[in-house]
């Protein structure tokens, strides 16, 4: 079934002194490269949503959505404008931290949501949920619109609004690692010289 899927790179990276985090480099390559080159394979559209360095997302090749909401709402935003924008029936949203995400996210999420008849699948490992690596329907817009208008925000509580299951990664945990720091990233980039 084809999977439209959106990267979301809109944050503000306070953690990170304001950097645009998408655009931090990991050996020499931008996080967001190695994102799109584990999805790209999985998915049959890629969307980036992005709030600064718009020309330098769009040198990847792919449609750039601002947020259409005021004040950097947090990843909602991402969701809305993917749920918004995308060209098929179901929506896989990453981040654009996440350089070693699952090569078959999209594969057992959509397995999942479709064997529990659900509206929204969520990653999880080892007792984690990561609720940004998801698989939705585009029919959950209306329900996100109402979440967002009475000023909520938060990704959880939204998704458990909707048909919800979890789909378990514990056998591929590190996956997972999202890069919030620079001491974050030095130390992947350390465990990937030594991998190499």
């Amino acid at each position: 079934m084809p999977i439209s899927s959106i990267i979301l790179s809109g944050g503000l990276a306070t953690r990170m002194g304001g950097v645009d985090k998408g655009l931090v480099l990991l050996q020499d390559k931008p996080l967001v490269q190695y994102v799109i080159s584990r999805l790209a394979p999985q998915v049959d559209e890629i969307l980036i949503n992005a709030n600064r360095e718009i020309i330098q997302y769009q040198g990847f090749g792919y449609r750039v959505l601002e947020d259409d909401t005021p004040d950097f709402i947090g990843p909602l935003a991402g969701f809305s404008l993917g749920l918004k924008h995308a060209k098929h029936e179901y929506l896989l949203t990453v981040p654009c931290d996440s350089p070693c995400l699952p090569i078959d996210l999209a594969e057992r999420l959509l397995a999942g949501l479709i064997d529990n008849n659900a509206d929204i699948a969520v990653s999880a490992s080892e007792g984690d949920v990561h609720p940004v690596f998801a698989l939705c329907k585009t029919s959950a817009l209306p329900s996100l619109t109402s979440y967002l208008q009475q000023g909520a925000r938060k990704v959880s509580a939204w998704q458990k609004n909707l048909h919800y299951i979890e789909v378990d990664f514990s056998d591929n945990a590190d996956a997972f690692i999202n890069l919030n720091t620079f001491e974050e990233l030095n130390a992947l980039a350390l465990k990937l010289s030594q991998s190499n």
